[in-house]
């Protein structure tokens, strides 16, 4: 059993530690006596076949100023026995891509990489929920803005977004009436050169968007609501929405039990199910989040 953690994740000092999960994982890694390595993007390298990264031993404290400090920095190959998180932050860029392919070859040496560097090309945060047709919103995905423009027409509102997104970014509520749709649909299709995704409104997201964490397949026994503010529609924490701890429901539950097995088969070990009005809006692996928000409450 690996007595280390070697996190590839954005520059440390760049994050908000009382917010940031990836931070709370490596709390927990020292708590158990673990080493915790770090390393960006930018530090891996391929050496032959093999993956090497520059990599850095950090002590962690849980306070906002001074959190870390970097003990020791080391280059070596990537492989067996080492366990390494993969917790860059989106866009799934060039680099995010090539970032996941080295560390390809790590895995082929033996490391365990969660999630799995090829479930996280695989696993598009906002296609991925194709696999459970039953369980999502009416949704349509195209890059004519026609196509998209008639499903917010048949819908009377819907919700748009790019499929390369994060944080609420880039997302738009629409009406068939608004004089807005045909530049929202020509920007977000860059003018029909790549696709966007059009989902039915529910008007349950006023309760919350719901975030389910989801450990080894299995659902965390509490979701965070994520309530829009009364200036916005979108419940995302980072666009003023308020975070609510609640127990989670049945229908949350049976959709957790739905996609688990899913992730598992894989390779997704650590993943955040978004949930609106009890449909699957989301499935989010790339660095999902929340986990110290539900730890304060």
């Amino acid at each position: 059993m690996s007595t280390t953690v070697i996190c590839v994740m954005d520059d440390l000092a760049s994050i908000k530690p009382e917010k940031d999960t990836t931070f709370a994982l490596l709390l927990e890694a020292r708590r158990r006596g673990l080493e915790v390595w770090y390393a960006n993007e930018r530090d891996l390298e391929l050496n032959q076949g093999n993956c090497v990264a520059r990599i850095r031993r950090v002590e962690l404290n849980d306070r906002s100023r001074d959190w870390f400090s970097v003990e020791e920095t080391r280059q070596r190959a990537l492989g067996r026995s080492d366990l390494i998180l993969m917790r860059c932050d989106p866009p799934v860029d060039d680099t995010y891509v090539y970032t996941t392919l080295l560390l390809d070859r790590a895995v082929a040496d033996g490391a365990r990489v969660i999630n799995r560097p090829q479930a996280l090309r695989d696993f598009n945060e906002k296609l991925a929920i194709a696999r459970f047709a039953d369980l999502i919103p009416e949704t349509r995905v195209s890059a004519n803005p026609a196509t998209l423009r008639q499903f917010v027409i048949d819908q009377g509102r819907a919700v748009l977004k790019p499929l390369d997104g994060m944080g609420g970014r880039g997302i738009f509520l629409a009406r068939d009436d608004d004089p807005n749709l045909n530049v929202i649909l020509e920007t977000l299709t860059a003018d029909g050169r790549k696709p966007a995704m059009a989902q039915e409104f529910l008007p349950g997201i006023s309760k919350g968007d719901k975030r389910i964490l989801m450990i080894a397949g299995q659902a965390v026994p509490y979701v965070l609501a994520r309530i829009p503010s009364q200036a916005d529609f979108r419940g995302n924490l980072a666009r003023g929405g308020r975070g609510e701890g609640q127990p989670i429901n049945d229908a949350e539950r049976h959709i957790a039990e739905r996609v688990g097995p899913e992730l598992l088969k894989n390779g997704v070990d650590f993943a955040g199910l978004d949930v609106i009005d009890g449909r699957l809006t989301e499935i989010n692996v790339t660095s999902p989040t929340c986990v110290r928000e539900l730890d304060r409450r």
